[in-house]
């Protein structure tokens, strides 16, 4: 396979081989597989979905026209049982269209994917609505956004303008930022009449990348996912409110909030519901592992394996994340190793895990001052006392 000077990205094979084990879940679920790539650069993508997932119809487009020929090459060993040396035409579909362009066309032929693959620069926020829309029953789009500074609370304005949310410096901006984008799909879907569920969500850092599918409804209570996070610069604490039931701020543990007013820094409207669907993500594993040793195979290497490990023991709830390096500033003192807070925690009668999302954070439902209190009786480097258990290296840290 040719790159030619289409984008492509080897460190972003995870993202591919998550993308290729969603591709073959999703064609167990519903016994077909069609697959629009919206931007499909050079067709890694496009061709690993035909060869490795079974698509049966591939859809693969490019913006740049002088891209085509490339794409068609590379698509070429989709050929057709004749091997005539050219995708099969009524498999593989290679076109240059702008992307608001292909999805309108679609619209109005009502054609309908199991997936959408729409892996863009910069914020696709404008193109979801016409996405969504070529998103059949229980499809996924599966949606990448290489937007970095306004929804992590760099650029208040441009948050404004391309989210609908207000985005503020956070410990946790890359979860942050995967959360306003999954409150602008919810939005959209819901604008719809469809639901939304979140399969995985991740980020690297440079690209933030959400799987979500599309149901026919909204489940009951769905609309309680949206709501807003708030963070106090001044204690450290986290609380989250749900839209619908949106009332005071409790107050947190600064003078600045004492009297009831809101924490300095408010976010959102954002996803506050799971990041992951454990259950998806169980099988996808199980999938993934079949043809390899060690987590390792043809369609999930070293480094997809382990990201697809560590999304599965974090759900994303509760949406509170503290790095440790924080609860170390507060404590004055160096950071408490991850496995022996999180068995404290958790023997504290309080939920605990560590984040997939951002290395060295703890997810936990716990009060800020009671986090900081059994991160003070760990210490560093120190086994739990309430747990007893050796300070071993946590999953997914």
């Amino acid at each position: 396979m040719r790159t030619g000077d289409g984008f492509f990205r080897p460190q972003s094979r995870p993202s591919r081989d998550l993308g290729v084990l969603l591709a073959r879940w999703l064609r167990a679920e519903h016994g077909r597989l069609r697959v629009l790539d919206l931007m499909a650069g050079c067709g890694i993508r496009a061709l690993r979905y035909g060869l490795e997932a079974g698509a049966e119809a591939i859809w693969a487009n490019d913006a740049d026209p002088e891209r085509l020929p490339l794409l068609e090459t590379n698509l070429a060993p989709l050929a057709g049982p004749d091997g005539a040396g050219k995708a099969d035409p009524e498999r593989v579909r290679c076109t240059a269209r702008t992307a608001q362009q292909l999805l309108a066309g679609c619209l109005l032929e009502r054609r309908r994917f199991e997936l959408v693959d729409l892996d863009g620069f910069g914020c696709p926020t404008a193109l979801l609505p016409l996405a969504l829309e070529a998103v059949a029953f229980d499809g996924v789009l599966y949606l990448a956004s290489t937007d970095g500074r306004s929804p992590t609370g760099h650029d208040r304005p441009a948050a404004i303008r391309s989210l609908g949310a207000a985005a503020r410096a956070h410990p946790a901006s890359w979860e942050l930022a995967l959360r306003l984008q999954l409150g602008v799909i919810a939005r959209s879907a819901w604008a719809m009449g469809r639901g939304m569920r979140p399969l995985f969500s991740f980020s690297e850092g440079r690209t933030f990348r959400t799987a979500v599918q599309l149901r026919r409804r909204p489940e009951p209570g769905e609309e309680t996912n949206l709501g807003l996070l708030a963070h106090c610069h001044g204690c450290g604490d986290q609380q989250a409110q749900s839209l619908l039931r949106l009332r005071g701020w409790a107050p947190c543990g600064c003078g600045a909030s004492a009297t009831g007013a809101a924490p300095s820094s408010i976010s959102g409207p954002l996803w506050i519901g799971p990041l992951q669907e454990c259950s998806a993500l169980g099988a996808m594993a199980i999938d993934g592992g079949r043809s390899g040793a060690e987590g390792a195979s043809a369609s999930l290497g070293r480094e997809g394996a382990r990201l697809l490990a560590a999304l599965s023991t974090d759900p994303g709830l509760p949406p509170r994340c503290w790095p440790l390096a924080e609860i170390a500033r507060r404590l004055g003192r160096g950071p408490p190793r991850l496995a022996a807070l999180l068995a404290a925690l958790r023997a504290d009668g309080w939920q605990a895990c560590s984040s997939a999302v951002m290395a060295a954070q703890v997810r936990t439902d716990a009060p800020w001052p009671r986090l900081l209190e059994l991160a003070q009786v760990v210490g560093p480097g120190q086994t739990s006392p309430a747990a007893g258990v050796a300070d071993d290296k946590a999953p997914g840290a």
